[in-house]
Parts: C-alpha cells; structure tokens; sequence
C-alpha cells in the first residue's frame, strides 16, 4: 500500500522551482475525502512574462541540439518516469481519485508515449524535388517554435506528457498550463524531464487563472502553436484566441461516443468490454463509450448481462485494492450526474441501475444504466462525462448510423460484429476521428488521436503529432554561373 503523502506543488520558470510572485495559492482536495491535501502557487502577469522570455531563449538553445541528444534525453526522462511510476501514481490517486493501479497504468503509459516520441523525433526528414538542372528544391523541416499546452485533469499522467513529448521532439520549446484541479502528477513528470537534461527554458510550468493565462499566452508573440485538450465550449474560444494572433492550434474537445452493438456477437464478451470501457476513470473519459446502441434481436439479454455486471463494480477509495472505480473529481460532477439522471428519467427514460450519489463522504457516484432514453434528454446531446451509460436499441444498420452520426462531435466511436461486410462498412461510414471495431481501445502511442466536427481538429500521437509542431520550408538554390 503507499504512503499516501502528496508532493510539494511548485511553477517551473526558468529552470527554477518557486512559488508565484504574489504568493497566492489555491487548495487542492482528495475526492475520496474532501480533505485539502496541498496548496498550488498561481502565477501573476510578471511570471507569465518571465515564462515567456524563458521560452523564447530556451527554444533557440533546445532546436540548435542535435535529434539524436534530444532523443537520448527523452529517453532518459522516460526511464525516471518508469522509475518513480508508483509514487507518480499516488500522487495521482490522492489528487484525482482513480483506482492506484488504473493510475499506474497510466504512468506507464505516459513513459511510452516519451519513449515513442524520442525516436520519432529523429526523423523529421525534409525532401528533395526534382527539378531542372540549375536549380535545386527541397524542404526542410523544422519546430514551429515556442508553444502553449493546455492539458485536461482527468488524465493527469498522460495528457501532460502527450503534449511535452510531441513538443520536445519536434525540437520546440513549451509554456505548460497543467490543470489547477491536478496539478501534482504533471510537477513530477515535469521534474522527470528537467533531471533528464532538457535546459532551461525548453519547459516552463504555470498555474493560475485559465481565462487570463491562455488570452495573455495567446497574445503575445512569442508563442507560435496552441495545444488544448478540454471541452468543446473553451476549445472554440482559444482556437479563436489562436486564429486572431496566426497561430497554429491541435484542438483535443468531447466526444459523446457511440457504440453499435450488432446481433452477431457473443453478448458476454462484448459487455465485459463494455462495462469495463464504460466505468474506467469513473466515466470521465472524452473516449469513453456511452450512448450504447443495440440491435432489437439481443438487446434485452444485452441490457439486463450490462447491468448486472455494471451493478457489481465496486466503488471506493483508490487506494483500496478491491476497488475498481474511484471517486469523480469534485461536487460538481456530481451534481452535474444528478441533473442529467433526473432530466432523463423525466423525460421517460428508464433508470435500470443506479442514478444516485455514494458514500458518507467523498464525490462518489454509482454506476448508472439509462434504458430507452429519448432523444429529447440532455443526456442524449451532452457528454456526461461521469459513470452513466446510455442504451437504446435499433433495427436497421442505416438507423444505428444515423444515431451515431447525428451529434456535432465525432471524437471516438465503437462497432461490434463478426461480419467482415458490417465491419467495412461501419468503419467507413461512421462520422469520427477514430473507429475501434470489436475492441475499445483508440489510443496508442504510435497512432494519432483526435476528432472531427466539433471534436477538433490537429493530432497528438503518432507521426502526425510530431509533425503538428513543425513547419516546412521550401529552399530554391539556382546557379548564377554562365
């Protein structure tokens, strides 16, 4: 069991470790407990600035390094990273609530992804286009330049490192706003990287006020690229931010995703799936499936297998072994799950299992079956973000399309069917970034991840995350001999 003891929480300006300059800090609590845990110093207008300088000079000491060095550093941060998983992942539980060894996983994996990263970063080739014989045409490729990452809380491993990892390779520099909410996992990943050699300035880490944060980021000129992961409502205000100053921006928003659930399929496994895809991270997932679609033939044997299995999760500290869904962030989801319950069900929807708040203390809420839920309720149209899954069944393959296609989101979406001929034609037809056909899992560390619609736009991961934070150059050489 871990010592359960939170870290010292600190701005990273600089290549120093020091608190705001005004000495405001703000409270951050256990979800389980509602105990305050720490305090987290907010950066001013003068330490923005100072970040600022810092980027701009850390960006042309980290670019002028060769791939192969930076390479060799962000593996040697991954390794810190894989080293210290455990105590990363207290510090995780403690601040956001998952189950430790969920929150292990996810160190695990942010590792990966720097490891991935180191390589890719090597390879940011340019090419050469034929051309007459006196002039030469090729292009270069090279970092964008000093960015602004703004990284979600209910992926306080990951997400962070998703954004520096892909930053840092490319060869740029990077102001991270990590969240306010969960602010420890990203100081010890970001202690991993500065142990690991990257110089000063290549990383500056800030907390404070998100509003005057990103439009102060965003207006000035030293930044060149904006990363956001958050929702769909603040991502179309900064890429407006960005869209204003000529920015480039990746934009990560919500989804709403949808499972069609075909009558091929052997119902056990496919629930098991289901449940576990659901309920992980209490449901505070932007991939996470929930609005489940199921075809007419099995969806009562589909629906009552989901519930009784949903029903048995058990929900509890992270820190105890038997649990298996944690708290969700704070007493706004919960209330926010109360809202959508008591609309649904208003509206007609069934409430199978659960719709209520847990425990004596702590944001804790049960996992939650809607049946037949109407079109008409919040539920249907908002991310709920929390542990509700939504069911309704269908008839004809072209009406579960249609269900899953009508939302302006399009971030993840999942199918399952044994028919190569279903298969084909659910993965092309269906309106989403990423597509998982008899499997849940849409992000890898060599893959891209990100959405259309609504969802945004840009990709974080894979070849086309390096390349987001790069520009091409175009350089013509012409001969002036006679």
């Amino acid at each position: 069991m871990p010592n359960q003891k939170y870290t010292d929480l600190e701005l990273f300006i600089d290549g120093k470790w020091r608190g705001g300059s005004e000495g405001k800090t703000a409270e951050i609590q256990n979800p389980a407990t509602h105990e305050v845990i720490g305090h987290l110093p907010l950066a001013t207008i003068a330490d923005l600035n100072e970040a600022l300088s810092s980027t701009e000079r850390g960006f042309e000491i980290w670019r002028s390094i060769a791939p192969a060095r930076r390479c060799a550093i962000l593996q040697k941060t991954a390794s810190l990273i894989r080293e210290r998983a455990a105590r990363i992942a207290e510090i995780l539980t403690l601040e956001q609530g998952k189950p430790f060894a969920e929150a292990k996983g996810e160190v695990f994996k942010a590792a990966e992804i720097v490891d991935w990263g180191a390589q890719e970063g090597r390879r940011t080739y340019g090419r050469t286009v034929p051309s007459e014989e006196s002039i030469r045409l090729y292009t270069i490729q090279e970092p964008v330049g000093p960015v602004a990452a703004f990284s979600p809380w209910n992926f306080p491993a990951i997400s962070p490192t998703r954004k520096l990892a892909g930053a840092l390779a490319a060869g740029c520099s990077v102001i991270l706003k990590a969240s306010e909410q969960v602010p420890g996992a990203a100081v010890e990943i970001v202690r991993a990287f500065v142990e690991a050699g990257v110089p000063d300035g290549a990383i500056n880490l800030i907390f404070g006020d998100p509003a005057q944060i990103s439009s102060h980021l965003l207006e000035s000129q030293v930044i060149r690229k904006l990363t956001f992961t958050g929702s769909v409502p603040v991502g179309k205000h900064l890429a407006g931010l960005a869209a204003r100053n000529m920015k480039t921006s990746t934009m990560e928003l919500g989804g709403h995703s949808p499972v069609i659930i075909c009558d091929d399929v052997d119902i056990d496994e496919v629930v098991t799936m289901s449940v576990k895809g659901k309920f992980r991270n209490a449901g505070q997932v932007c991939t996470a499936p929930t609005r489940f679609l199921v075809q007419e033939s099995v969806s009562d044997v589909f629906v009552a297998r989901f519930c009784e299995v949903a029903a048995n999760i058990r929900v509890g500290d992270g820190f105890d072994p038997a649990t298996e869904m944690g708290p969700l962030l704070n007493e706004r989801r919960i209330a926010a799950m109360e809202t959508l319950v008591s609309d649904a069900a208003a509206k007609g929807a069934r409430v199978a299992i659960g719709g209520k708040r847990l425990h004596n203390r702590g944001s804790f809420f049960s996992p939650t079956v809607l049946t037949d839920v109407p079109l008409s309720a919040d539920v249907m149209n908002t991310e709920p973000f929390g542990p509700i899954a939504l069911i309704n069944r269908f008839n004809t393959l072209d009406s579960a399309v249609a269900e899953a296609n009508r939302l302006p989101f399009g971030l993840a979406a999942y199918a399952f069917t044994k028919s190569i001929k279903r298969s084909a034609e659910l993965s092309r037809r269906i309106d989403a970034g990423m597509v998982a056909v008899n499997g849940m899992t849409v992000s890898f560390a060599e893959t891209p991840f990100g959405g259309i619609k609504d969802s945004g736009y840009g990709r974080e991961g894979g070849v086309e995350g390096i390349e987001s934070y790069t520009v091409k150059r175009l350089i013509v050489e012409q001969s002036l001999e006679a």
